[in-house]
């Protein structure tokens, strides 16, 4: 095991956790730079809220070195508790307190000083537009405010590194998007963020980095744009104006199939600008118009069915899907 910790602000090697005869994580590594938002995807029980467990300190791995903050989750767990913030899939907000009295209590189990506990108390309600709810009690508060306050709860400490298992789960489409916000203004205070939710458009826009999990293993890695890029299925999408131009420009390209109903043709491209400066300079030299141009490109959905093998019509049975709305 190493002796001194890595500079990431999460560091995974080899981690392994089984309970009883399932695998659920067979040794997987990750490493989550500080100040970025790092995420998580998989399908239901490919192991991510059991990594996140782990990484919390809330159970311990079979195998494997986790540091978190610069510190050993198994050696120095207090440490790792002190430098994190956690929101997990169910709320942990108390419906009998009121907003204001639900983050001082999390300052109290925090040992902050009475003073520091009611500053940080009031800079939250106000970033989190609850500072006009502050004395309501929280069993009144909408599923957005709730989620919010949440959040606002695991603010509390200061935290360096934020862990945030599903947050946007069950909330109306504003709710999310304000969520988002959040979530892109803690990157820019260089909050780490890991990430693990059901929406892979979430984690698109989100992301600076993405792990695929699936049974138990990392089987891709990287930014949003390089795992589309392992996908095929890029192509341009020409329409023209008649069907004389269109057979022209088909005859250009070397005699490629085309729709003559819609008066288009889809040529395979990886959406580079480069690959389209090309195609549109051989149809200027031969004087042909295009009249609508669309690029499409493999997104997350299309990564996550491909690399998992995983689709909504094999769900089983009470199994909860991935959501892409």
């Amino acid at each position: 095991m190493p002796d001194r910790p890595p500079l990431a602000a999460i560091a995974v090697t080899g981690l392994r956790k089984s309970f009883g005869e399932h695998t659920v994580l067979a040794g997987i590594d990750l490493e989550v730079p500080a100040g970025t938002v790092f995420s998580l995807l998989g399908p239901n029980g490919a192991g991510k809220t059991t990594a996140v467990n782990i990484l919390t300190t809330l159970i311990r791995a079979d195998a494997g070195e986790v540091w978190v903050g610069g510190h050993s989750v198994t050696r120095e767990p207090d440490a790792v508790r002190a430098a994190i913030g956690v929101t997990g899939q169910f709320s942990a907000v108390d419906p009998l307190l009121t907003g204001e009295e639900n983050l001082a209590l999390m300052g109290d189990l925090h040992h902050l000083p009475r003073r520091e506990t009611r500053r940080r108390t009031t800079e939250l309600l106000q970033r989190f537009d609850l500072a006009d709810a502050a004395g309501r009690q929280a069993a009144g508060y909408s599923g957005g405010m709730t989620r919010r306050l949440d959040l606002a709860m695991s603010l509390i400490g200061e935290p360096r590194i934020l862990f945030l298992d599903e947050p946007t789960t069950g909330l109306d489409p504003r709710s999310r998007r304000t969520m988002w916000q959040v979530i892109h203004d803690l990157a820019a205070s260089a909050v780490t963020v890991f990430l693990t939710t059901q929406y892979l458009d979430e984690a698109d826009r989100l992301a600076d980095r993405i792990a695929l999990l699936d049974h138990g293993t990392v089987v891709a890695e990287g930014t949003p744009d390089e795992l589309k890029r392992l996908v095929p299925g890029g192509h341009i999408s020409l329409q023209f104006a008649d069907t004389t131009v269109l057979d022209a420009a088909a005859n250009a390209l070397g005699d490629i199939p085309r729709d003559h109903d819609s008066l288009t043709l889809q040529i395979p491209s990886d959406g580079s600008v480069a690959s389209l400066k090309a195609l549109l300079d051989r149809f200027d030299d031969r004087s042909i118009a295009v009249q609508k141009l669309s690029i499409h490109t493999p997104d997350l959905d299309d990564v996550f069915f491909a690399l998992t093998g995983y689709t909504n019509a094999g769900a089983s049975a009470g199994e909860e899907k991935v959501t892409t709305p």
